[in-house]
């Protein structure tokens, strides 16, 4: 029997996701670094997230017996751990406070891991709908 994630768990989901790209993307707004160093965080926040749910999806599908090759699983995972390194690496070189630093890493930290608890409620919510006979159109 499917489970419906609770309305508490999906709004704090969202709330996190959104409170973690926004106060990132706020803190590169207002940061006195370059243009070019502003976009290196931003496309590193943007890879990650997409990294991050696609992980998620391979994962979820390989346990619902749904074929993921193994090629896109592991690259999947790469994916997911290369924005990490990356932001690591360019915090660590970054002349910025200690303080900056922690916030522009919890805050990726915080966005990366409510993007999947986000698709991971779509998902549980896809699934609880079929099981129930209720007609959602996602595929």
């Amino acid at each position: 029997m499917e489970q419906k994630p609770s309305n508490a768990f999906i709004g704090a989901a969202w709330a996190a996701l959104i409170i973690g790209f926004v106060a990132y993307n706020i803190g590169l707004w207002n940061a006195q670094m370059p243009l070019n160093e502003k976009g290196y965080y931003f496309t590193i926040l943007l890879f990650g997230l997409f990294a991050a749910i696609s992980v998620q999806k391979s994962v979820r599908d390989r346990l619902e017996g749904i074929p993921v090759t193994n090629i896109y699983y592991g690259l999947s995972w790469a994916c997911t751990l290369i924005p990490i390194l990356l932001l690591t690496i360019g915090l660590w070189n970054a002349t910025l406070t200690l303080s900056e630093k922690g916030f522009y890493a919890m805050s990726f930290l915080l966005t990366l891991f409510a993007a999947i608890a986000v698709q991971k409620n779509t998902r549980d919510m896809i699934n609880y709908d079929k099981v129930s006979g209720k007609n959602n159109n996602v595929d």
